[in-house]
């Protein structure tokens, strides 16, 4: 599900909007009102149920082979989209729909790269909302990797101390990060239960960095 030529999209599982008003969320960190929409390139960010947490890469010029492989891994691709397990009933059977919206009404969102595309006015889609359909499908046919985790924090800490592009969001909606007790090693002692303690992503917010290939 992408957007065609002067047209954005914007993601949601309410299939009854006829009129997009700009509005301030309540996780927003600027005070303007926006719409909010994505373009071909950031669409696949949201082919998820939306508060689902999700940890993404993908390569760019500069990349590493040696982080290459670490990351995306054999066979891997240019993608890779992890979840947690908690979250796979719900991307098989959410249904999300996709508002085509006039791309002119809107302006990129983002320094240094854009991460999404924003409107400061109200706007009508060209459309009715379309299902986007099987998302589990549409990972495979777009050729991205979909990675299912019992815990994001791991492979997100990886991520954005690789040479990869990556993106986060939700990732408040996490599993907290597992820490080990003091001498437990590489994992928990029966002494010593498992503690729970927030990732040094999660303490100092790294939301993208570098933009995806192109669409």
């Amino acid at each position: 599900m992408r957007p065609a030529p002067g047209e954005v999209l914007h993601f949601s599982e309410d299939p009854t909007i006829t009129r997009f008003v700009p509005h301030v969320a309540r996780t927003a960190r600027q005070s303007e009102a926006y719409v909010w929409a994505v373009d071909g390139g950031r669409a696949p960010d949201y082919w998820f149920p939306r508060q689902c947490p999700r940890a993404m890469a993908w390569t760019v010029p500069g990349t590493t082979g040696a982080d290459r492989a670490r990351v995306l891994g054999p066979g891997g691709g240019e993608r890779v989209h992890a979840i947690e397990y908690d979250w796979l009933d719900r991307l098989r059977t959410t249904e999300l729909f996709a508002y085509r919206l006039p791309a002119a009404a809107f302006r990129p969102f983002g320094d240094p790269v854009p991460s999404a595309v924003v409107a400061t006015e109200p706007v009508v889609p060209l459309g009715p909302p379309e299902p986007v359909g099987d998302l589990l499908k549409l990972h495979r046919d777009a050729g991205i990797q979909l990675r299912v985790l019992d815990n994001l924090w791991d492979f997100w800490d990886g991520v954005i101390t690789s040479t990869l592009g990556f993106s986060g969001i939700r990732l408040r909606n996490a599993k907290p990060a597992r820490e080990p007790g003091p001498g437990t090693g590489p994992g928990p002692s029966p002494e010593q239960p498992t503690r729970t303690a927030p990732s040094p992503a999660l303490r100092k917010p790294v939301r993208r960095r570098l933009a995806p290939p192109p669409a």
